[in-house]
């Protein structure tokens, strides 16, 4: 069963005139990382940059669509009304009123800024609609259709977004220019899209094989990553060693790798070319948490 189609309801329409903004590269070392645990009916965000702060969001028929901010100070969640919030140190609010409820991997997405929101918009359609709006619940627009609504992540550079389709069955490159999806090669099954490198060139997935579960869709602790060309569907190595956890890209193109320790795990931070930068040993506390987020 398609997790799209767990949320159903009328499409609405959604006026379109403008792109998410265009994300600034950024090249100071790691210095911190944004991690997530289930709590009973939500999740917190948990930032570490030379102490811990939290955030718990969520609530009530939860079903854990939820993305946490680049910097971790804000969590996006939909509810079972279909309300997107954005939570804050300072509150919750409802930004928008039409989102797709009742699938864990319909997740919404923040920009590399943190300044807007991807999400899919509730309906039937097999296609999903992709809506984007300020993370102050203005300037709502149309990002277009996909096949791909699930885990839904941005490119640095503001143009596209990832997403796998609801039955595992590839993943998705949505333009949110030209409104135009298309689905990326080489990638026959996968449940769940990490991370996009800046200019869409390459996306983390999770890639599963044929008579691999599928799951029910919810955002992993942990997965084993793989890389692959959006344009070519070439698979492309992790020069790593180690039990990988994850793998997500940075503003300017690193790429940050977690690796299993035994009693803390590593970040391996790459150049574009490949190259290691820096490792960073997590808190040992982050040892079982998902990680969503490397600070710079």
């Amino acid at each position: 069963m398609k997790y799209w189609a767990l949320a159903a309801g009328a499409a609405l329409a959604v006026s379109a005139t403008a792109t998410p903004a265009v994300a600034s590269p950024r090249t100071a070392p790691v210095a911190g990382a944004v991690y997530f645990r289930h709590t009973g009916n939500g999740i917190e965000a948990l930032t570490h940059r030379g102490g811990w702060s939290r955030l718990t969001a969520g609530g009530g028929a939860f079903a854990g669509q939820f993305a946490v901010a680049p910097g971790g100070g804000k969590v996006a969640w939909i509810d079972d009304k279909s309300r997107l919030h954005v939570r804050s140190a300072t509150g919750d609010r409802v930004i928008a009123k039409n989102a797709a409820y009742g699938g864990p991997c319909l997740t919404p997405a923040w920009t590399a800024d943190g300044k807007r929101l991807a999400y899919p918009v509730r309906g039937t359609a097999e296609a999903t609609t992709v809506a984007v709006v300020g993370a102050d619940g203005k300037g709502s627009v149309n990002a277009g259709k996909t096949l791909g609504p699930c885990h839904l992540t941005w490119s640095a550079d503001g143009r596209t977004l990832a997403g796998y389709a609801g039955d595992v069955n590839g993943v998705y490159l949505l333009d949110t220019r030209r409104r135009v999806s298309s689905r990326s090669p080489g990638i026959k099954l996968a449940n769940h899209v990490e991370s996009l490198s800046p200019d869409g060139r390459r996306v983390v997935v999770n890639a599963i094989g044929a008579n691999a579960p599928g799951g029910d869709g919810s955002w992993p602790l942990s997965f084993s990553p793989s890389i692959y060309d959006t344009k070519t569907g070439a698979k492309v190595a992790i020069p790593v060693k180690g039990r990988l956890l994850g793998a997500r890209y940075l503003r300017d193109g690193r790429l940050a790798v977690r690796v299993r320790g035994t009693t803390a795990n590593t970040i391996v931070v790459l150049s574009r070319a490949g190259k290691e930068l820096q490792r960073v040993t997590e808190p040992a506390g982050a040892r079982n948490l998902g990680l969503v987020g490397v600070l710079d």
